[in-house]
């Protein structure tokens, strides 16, 4: 019997930006008929169905309420419309019939304020857009908030920072349940990165005027990437980018939002992948091939970012195109 495609809901809501709705719909709600995997089944629902004005002057127009919302294995709030009200009991009762199912449940942005008014991330961790912080505090001290990062994941509890990284958090679910093959498929289709870590930081230094560092920066990251097997250094990158290596340090992070050596490590992890997934090369020889020392760092870096360990990433992947 052929496995049925998971369900996911998202909430439109009145005056809502359509961009977040428009992230859960390009990542979930597309047909992908390129991988042989049940695609997700998306049902945009509404507190009351009916017609749900938009930013800009415009409306769509759901059938579907709080019901099919909590329904879903998989539930997704966008935002919210007020960050100092409280959710609607309805929408609260929703969010926890849904985790009392064992629904998985997810925020973007603002809608970490309805998770947490719904007392789902009490004692856990979460995150929401930067300029947020403050007052989701204040509401919600029992929250472990941590606004430095993209997203976060804590177990059935996801919540992602600002908009884009919403995106990030959607192809982190993708890549959970489908393996890294299908999630890089999807973000090359959105011309997206397909893997930030999220751990990192929301922001970077405010924007400034074209640097021509920058460009250099793009070249030393493309050899490095083209190079990772061997040892890489941070004079070693700035080197490529004819730079000092203190001035390299500066300008990485002003264009990344990271180090040279975090972003490095990341990197090697994501390499990895496709030998786990695709070859039985002995972990010590695909940790060597990526560029580790040994294969006791590998196991360190790759259970820090991954959260698990390159041998059972590989029993999960290997030759099954991901979760089953």
């Amino acid at each position: 019997m052929p496995r049925p495609a998971p369900t996911v809901s998202v909430l439109a809501y009145d005056g809502m930006s359509v961009f977040e709705l428009g992230i859960v719909t390009e990542v979930f709600g597309l047909p992908r008929p390129e991988f042989d995997v049940p695609w997700y089944d998306l049902t945009v629902c509404a507190e009351t169905p009916g017609p749900v004005r938009v930013v800009g002057g415009a409306s769509l127009h759901t059938p579907h309420g709080l019901d099919a919302f909590a329904a879903a294995e998989t539930v997704i709030v966008p935002g919210v419309p007020d960050v100092t009200a409280d959710p609607s009991p309805e929408l609260v009762a929703a969010l926890r019939r849904a985790r009392h199912r064992g629904a998985r449940i997810m925020s973007i942005c603002s809608g970490a304020f309805a998770l947490a008014g719904a007392g789902l991330l009490d004692g856990r961790r979460a995150t929401t857009h930067w300029r947020y912080a403050d007052r989701f505090r204040q509401r919600h001290p029992a929250v472990d908030l941590d606004p430095d990062v993209l997203y976060t994941d804590d177990g059935p509890l996801l919540t992602s920072a600002g908009s884009a990284a919403g995106l990030d958090l959607c192809l982190h679910v993708v890549r959970g349940d489908y393996g890294p093959a299908i999630a890089n498929a999807v973000a090359r289709r959105l011309v997206i990165q397909p893997h930030r870590d999220g751990g990192q930081a929301q922001f970077i230094e405010a924007p400034l005027p074209a640097d021509p560092a920058d460009d250099r920066i793009a070249r030393s990251i493309a050899w490095a990437l083209a190079h990772l097997g061997e040892a890489i250094t941070v004079e070693r990158l700035a080197g490529q980018a004819h730079m000092s290596a203190r001035t390299y340090l500066r300008h990485f992070a002003r264009a990344t939002g990271t180090t040279p050596i975090r972003w490095l490590i990341q990197q090697r992890v994501q390499a990895s992948l496709a030998l786990l997934e695709t070859t039985a090369t002995p972990i010590e020889r695909v940790a060597r091939a990526v560029g580790f020392d040994t294969a006791v760092t590998y196991r360190h870096h790759f259970a820090a970012i991954m959260r698990t360990s390159p041998s059972a990433y590989r029993s999960a992947f290997s030759g099954a195109g991901g979760r089953r």
